[in-house]
């Protein structure tokens, strides 16, 4: 395990009710060979100090295996739970279940699978991947529920799809009931959700300003959560000093994205860029915490919410009181930000309470 301040072993992040935090990995595209996988170590560290239930390890065409990266994850961590990203088009629903099933079997340890059912465009092609928005997401349900029984049932799993067939397959070894993996799905079309109720998963968006945002109906059939950062300090200027030295614009990152958003068929990807513009005066007196930036500069593909602790508290408590329940960082800088992030977590606890 990584060597971190005792002080960092020993702490733990404040729950929020029935609120579960992700903290997310790096990447292996932002660091030198060399010094990526101390990163990955440390970040997992943290995660784990803090008391995050697991870490989401991004996949795409340009970057480390998932797969791989989270062994390095649980190696140096003993509890935390990576949040594996599978791709569909990247292998079969046995071999992800296989990976599944193995890493149970060799480290009695539970992992997150975050479903996808896109990807950069640009990736998809190069795969000559040509399957619509929509039933993308239909071939991520069959493969997801293959998955499912394959790790679940005792016997043959059989199944006849428009993507996947399978006859009499069997998976080896068998998953302990403790350690079937948790299943989450990233998207914020209609179709999306139908795929979250269909395999069960928790469903996870980008948020709208918490004023704009709808909430999660009372009926839902899944549980539901969102994808944002945080920075956020005693003193608002100081939190949007850290917050524009973190993510400063950036010309090419602008044209980037500007590239991005023309081939983009994410429902998410139109949303916010319709919120373009939101919360880019903060630091000039803005009291608006929802924050763009690091999105239009191509650095992160989430919403931020910079401010106070109790301005950006009461952001997040109305996401709680609006019924989302699972919250996914974006990538720690150090164990230091995630103490601050605790803070915030801390008030929005108290303030739904009240």
């Amino acid at each position: 395990m990584s060597i971190i301040d005792k002080q960092v072993q020993t702490a733990r992040a404040p729950s929020a009710g029935e609120v579960e935090i992700f903290s997310t990995c790096p990447q292996s595209k932002d660091h030198d060979r060399d010094a990526y996988a101390k990163q990955v170590a440390d970040v997992a560290v943290w995660s784990e100090a803090f008391g995050c239930k697991g870490i989401l390890v991004y996949t795409d065409n340009g970057i480390a295996d998932p797969w791989l990266v989270s062994q390095v994850i649980i190696e140096n961590t003993e509890r935390l739970s990576p949040l594996i990203a599978v791709q569909p088009i990247y292998m079969l629903p046995y071999t992800a279940a296989k990976m599944v099933s193995s890493l149970a079997f060799l480290h009695g340890r539970r992992v997150y699978l975050n479903m996808l059912a896109g990807g950069f465009k640009n990736d998809l092609i190069a795969l000559d991947d040509q399957t619509p928005h929509d039933d993308r997401y239909k071939r991520t349900t069959e493969y997801t529920l293959i998955l499912r029984r394959l790790l679940e049932s005792q016997g043959p799993v059989t199944f006849e799809g428009d993507y996947y067939r399978v006859h009499g397959l069997r998976m080896t070894p068998p998953v302990p009931p403790e350690l079937m993996p948790g299943i989450l799905i990233s998207g914020s079309s209609e179709a999306a959700m139908e795929a979250a109720v269909a395999i069960q998963a928790t469903a996870i968006k980008y948020p709208k300003p918490p004023g704009e945002e709808a909430g999660v109906p009372a009926d839902s059939p899944v549980d539901c959560g969102v994808r944002v950062g945080i920075i956020a300090r005693e003193d608002r200027d100081e939190a949007w000093h850290v917050g524009l030295e973190r993510f400063p614009e950036d010309r090419r990152g602008q044209l980037e994205h500007g590239l991005a958003m023309k081939v983009s068929d994410s429902v998410w990807h139109k949303q916010l860029s319709e919120n373009d513009g939101q919360g880019q005066i903060g630091g000039q007196g803005s009291d608006n915490p929802y924050w763009l930036g690091p999105f239009q500069n191509h650095k992160t593909f989430c919403p931020y919410l910079v401010g106070t602790y109790d301005r950006v508290a009461s952001e997040l408590a109305d996401y709680i009181t609006k019924g989302y329940r699972t919250f996914i960082l974006d990538i720690p800088p150090s164990y230091e930000e995630l103490e601050h992030t605790g803070k915030v977590f801390e008030m929005a606890k108290a303030k739904v309470a009240a």
